[in-house]
């Protein structure tokens, strides 16, 4: 998962609250449907890294068996 710092309140930011609180909400989904929200916080628990303008953080979920059905074969 990649975490990238926008200011909601920001004039270019491109949706509204609503819209913005779904989309946390579907991102949220999925890191429950992969198992991660331990590993989430977690990371963010032990992490010095911190979102900022231009820079994305990045958190490592290990899926584990369930890889196959999140990840595609090229």
């Amino acid at each position: 998962v990649q975490i990238m710092w926008r200011y909601l309140e920001q004039q270019s930011f491109p949706m509204t609250e609503a819209q913005y609180l779904d989309h946390l909400n579907v991102i949220g989904g999925y890191i429950s449907a992969w198992e991660g929200d331990d590993q989430v916080r977690q990371f963010i628990a032990q992490t010095s890294d911190r979102p900022r303008i231009g820079v994305a953080v990045s958190i490592p979920i290990e899926l584990g068996e369930r890889s196959s059905e999140w990840i595609m074969d090229r």
